[in-house]
């Protein structure tokens, strides 16, 4: 079949007018990013009961009537890891879209288990084997083959199928409230913000440092991340991470042994050798009351130890039952929230302390028992 292929103004604007007699359609992106900061839109999937059609953003100046459906706050828009192409819409505009549908996050309360991909999900949920051959294509070349337009469209032709299965088993079995937090968090901009003072946390190695030299770090990687920002370039492509973890954990004085850190492409220290120095420095000299501090590592007792592995029993019983993937149920972490009394702790707090939590309570109060019968795990109440 031919897949609609808007690439002009006066199709995409009629296509709108269409588009808004529904309330909800799925959608998809194709972006690149190897080469920039920010995600590059390359083409945009829609589809509705009717059919999917796939938009060029290359040949449209102006996305107005499209952005203004996807921000209409009356219309659903249903995507399958809804992040990434959520990103580009906020980068936009700002803000993200909403409302939205996951399908990725429904599917961990219909049985498909933890981030299920599109593929699998569609193989599980309609019996389809989807094409993978341009998985990896480079969607900012064009002409766009038909072969290639096929693929992208079924990103969104098989998602239409998946949503209204999913849609009507998550209302039968009065789910569909349980994933409106989520969702919300989906369409929340703070989501997507990357303020420079934090990008130290995601610095690989970054549990090896400790005092000043985190504070270096901190200082080298805000700077990093604003530069990417600024020439909307990809992080790696102004400083790699091993490089600058290993000028925070040197602290090097001089441009002599700033170029002795291996690694440090040659035209990097012309360029900013000197800033970098100072950055360093600029560190070194943070108060200690200022340093930046990683997350406090809880290390349970042997006993501590042995009673999270009892609690993550019950755990996987109840999300067998109940046919939910174990991390979104109750992960390890949340767990181990609740055995330290944790107030805040997910499992304290809506479904999951319907499903799980409350009997995770009972069990720490001798309450409840755990137990196998004929070789299955059981729980059972407690009489004394």
């Amino acid at each position: 079949m031919s897949v609609p292929y808007i690439d002009n103004p006066a199709d995409l604007a009629a296509y709108c007018t269409e588009l808004r007699r529904h309330d909800w359609f799925a959608l998809d992106t194709e972006f690149m990013r190897e080469k920039s900061y920010y995600p590059q839109l390359c083409l945009i999937q829609i589809a509705t009961p009717d059919g999917a059609v796939c938009i060029d953003p290359f040949g449209i100046d102006d996305l107005g009537p499209l952005l203004d459906l996807l921000y209409d706050p009356a219309i659903l828009k249903v995507l399958h890891a809804a992040r990434q192409d959520l990103e580009i819409f906020h980068v936009m505009r700002g803000t993200p879209p909403a409302p939205v549908f996951d399908t990725q996050l429904a599917a961990t309360l219909l049985g498909h288990g933890d981030q299920i991909g599109y593929g699998a999900l569609v193989k599980e949920t309609l019996g389809v084997e989807l094409e993978k051959a341009h998985s990896r294509a480079d969607w900012s070349l064009r002409p766009l083959t038909p072969e290639q337009l096929e693929y992208a469209a079924d990103d969104v032709r098989y998602l239409v199928q998946v949503y209204q299965k999913q849609r009507a088993a998550l209302e039968q079995n009065g789910r569909l409230p349980w994933l409106a937090e989520d969702f919300a968090a989906l369409s929340d901009a703070h989501t997507y913000d990357n303020p420079p003072q934090e990008a130290w946390r995601r610095i690989k190695g970054v549990n090896f440092l400790k005092g000043v030299q985190l504070a270096v770090l901190q200082q080298l990687a805000a700077w990093r991340e604003q530069v990417a920002q600024d020439s909307d370039r990809p992080r790696r492509w102004v400083l790699k991470d091993e490089v600058m973890f290993d000028m925070a954990k040197l602290m090097p004085d001089s441009l002599d042994k700033l170029g002795r850190i291996r690694g440090l492409e040659k035209g990097i220290l012309e360029r900013n050798g000197q800033r970098l120095l100072e950055l360093i420095q600029q560190g070194r000299k943070m108060p200690q009351d200022d340093w930046p501090q990683l997350e406090p590592v809880v290390r349970l007792t042997p006993p501590q130890e042995a009673l999270v592995d009892a609690m993550m029993a019950l755990v996987r019983l109840r999300a067998m039952e109940q046919q939910v993937s174990v991390p979104t149920l109750a992960p390890r972490r949340e767990v181990e929230r609740l055995l330290g009394d944790d107030t805040d702790a997910a499992l304290r707090h809506g479904w999951r302390a319907q499903l799980v939590g409350h009997d995770l309570q009972r069990l720490l109060r001798g309450e409840l028992l755990l137990r196998v019968v004929d070789g299955r795990l059981q729980i059972s109440q407690f009489t004394p």
